[in-house]
């Protein structure tokens, strides 16, 4: 039967590893069996003795009683097991416990109370600048010992380009929504169709921040806790700062010498900086429109040393040079969440 489905499959066009990995066989089984004189198909007949260290009916029947008794009934394997134990009893092992609960369908959480289940955040795409931001501060070491000073930043998803930082000695909820506001201004950024992706932190999710943001009109967004790759566009960047060459080495004296380094570092990273994922084009071509002409001339580029030159190049396609049309923050894995439509009609 299974190498009549096997056969099938194959003849079909199916490959022999992904057809056997269906029915949940090696591929070298399926061509052992094939080898056989005499034929034949699947000739496994389990194991021809009970295994000795098998519950007997009696025992399992007693691990449920025990799981489900008015003693245990809300409490998990974990908490029955070392329990048993201090009573001078032992009846399975916390595995053999979860197997059986597991086996009979019981095996759901115990208790009144839920488990905490945290969901992941909306998925946000962004096809043009000034749709999504992402911000986030980071500490930069100062030569106070214990104290720090902090550098806001807010980057463009899309094109990557930073849109606006300052550099403060204290973390603030009324700082982080001034510079929105002024960014906003400075970029002409829609508001009706922006949204901006954040921590959990204070200065993120604090009543002024949270009231400008619904004053200006702004689709906020918030990673879950504790889970940084919920914001990676503002973690990738400040660990592309931290890891520059130049980054100082001693901490900084004042919130000016700070200012200062971010200040050179900014200018580098929006005008000079080939950034991988927009196709090595500076965050200012893309943000302002010259990455499409830029790659286009790579490509020409490209196939004029193609032609100059075919027996260099063979039948391989020359260096694509293309950037992603869209970027997606945080993108779902089933369907795509967009946002509400009250958003999208504003």
């Amino acid at each position: 039967m299974i190498l009549g489905w096997i056969d099938e499959a194959q003849a079909s066009g199916a490959r022999l590893r992904l057809a056997c990995k269906e029915v949940g066989l090696a591929p070298t089984t399926i061509q052992r069996w094939r080898q056989r004189p005499e034929g034949g198909d699947d000739m496994r007949h389990g194991p021809k003795t009970t295994p000795a260290n098998k519950l007997s009916e009696l025992e399992r029947r007693r691990v449920l009683e025990v799981a489900n008794s008015k003693e245990f009934r809300n409490q998990s394997p974990k908490q029955i097991v070392p329990a048993l134990a201090d009573a001078d009893a032992y009846i399975a092992s916390e595995s053999t416990f979860y197997r059986i609960l597991r086996e009979e369908q019981q095996l759901a959480h115990r208790g009144r109370a839920k488990p905490r289940v945290s969901q992941p955040p909306s998925e946000h795409r962004a096809t043009a600048p000034n749709q999504v931001w992402s911000w986030d501060i980071t500490y930069l070491k100062s030569s106070m010992a214990g104290s720090f000073f902090y550098l806001y930043l807010f980057v463009d998803v899309w094109s990557r380009k930073i849109v606006s930082w300052e550099v403060h000695d204290r973390e603030s909820e009324e700082l982080s929504a001034r510079m929105l506001e002024r960014a906003q201004k400075e970029h002409g950024a829609s508001l009706a169709q922006l949204v901006v992706h954040s921590d959990n932190g204070h200065p993120m999710k604090g009543a002024t921040m949270k009231a400008t943001m619904e004053r200006l009109g702004v689709l906020p967004s918030y990673s879950r806790p504790r889970v940084s790759n919920d914001n990676p566009y503002s973690e990738s960047l400040f660990r592309t700062l931290k890891y520059r060459p130049n980054y100082p080495t001693k901490p900084f004296d004042t919130v000016a010498a700070a200012t200062a380094w971010v200040d050179a570092f900014v200018a580098w990273y929006n005008e000079e900086h080939f950034h991988s994922g927009i196709g090595y084009v500076t965050p200012n071509s893309r943000h302002h429109g010259h990455a499409d002409a830029i790659l286009e001339g790579r490509r020409s580029v490209y196939e004029a040393a193609r032609r100059r030159h075919p027996e260099r190049w063979g039948s391989r396609p020359h260096r694509a040079w293309e950037a992603p049309s869209d970027v997606v923050l945080n993108p779902a894995t089933h369907t795509p969440l967009s946002r509400p439509a009250a958003q999208h009609a504003a």
